[in-house]
């Protein structure tokens, strides 16, 4: 048992002194230096304005009939226009973003209940908040169309729709 107290006793030490010279003792060590140079280049995102600032008005006029709105008479093309400065890069989106229809989440709703406006884009329908893709200065073609909902006999009044046009660059 004494062999083993002085094993011990000597493994104690022994890492003592160890650890005294590792805490207490400076050491040399070898030292680089080196300038790191980092480059790059922040772009801003282009400034786009749309419509010149102002409110995209769509062209319906006054005289629609009640009985004729379905979807495909009445249909307009949307004036609008689109000008960016320090665009970087040509590839763009557009997005109309609005609450859609409660008879049709695709179309734009208005303040008649019974009355939506359906979006299209080059021809094709175009789902209120999707995104389309453009390559800018090139606008594609938005057209607008008055649809009721099935089976609803609209009243005749005055009715609006509100959405915003986003454009982003990709």
């Amino acid at each position: 048992m004494t062999n083993q107290r002085q094993i011990h006793q000597s493994s104690c030490i022994y890492a003592l002194v160890v650890w005294s010279a590792l805490v207490g003792i400076p050491t040399q060590t070898a030292r680089a230096d080196l300038n790191v140079t980092i480059r790059g280049t922040i772009v801003a995102p282009p400034s786009c304005v749309i419509n010149g600032g102002n409110t995209l008005t769509v062209p319906f006029g006054n005289n629609l009939l009640t009985t004729r709105v379905d979807g495909v008479t009445y249909r307009r093309s949307v004036p609008y226009t689109v000008t960016c400065t320090g665009a970087p890069s040509n590839a763009m989106t557009l997005t109309l973003k609005g609450a859609g229809a409660a008879f049709d989440a695709q179309s734009l709703a208005t303040n008649n209940t019974d009355l939506g406006i359906r979006m299209y884009v080059n021809g094709a329908l175009w789902p209120v908040n999707t995104v389309v893709k453009i390559t800018y200065p090139v606008l594609p073609v938005m057209e607008a169309v008055p649809i009721k909902k099935v089976s609803s006999t609209l009243k005749g009044g005055g009715f609006s729709a509100v959405a915003t046009l986003i454009v982003a660059q990709q």
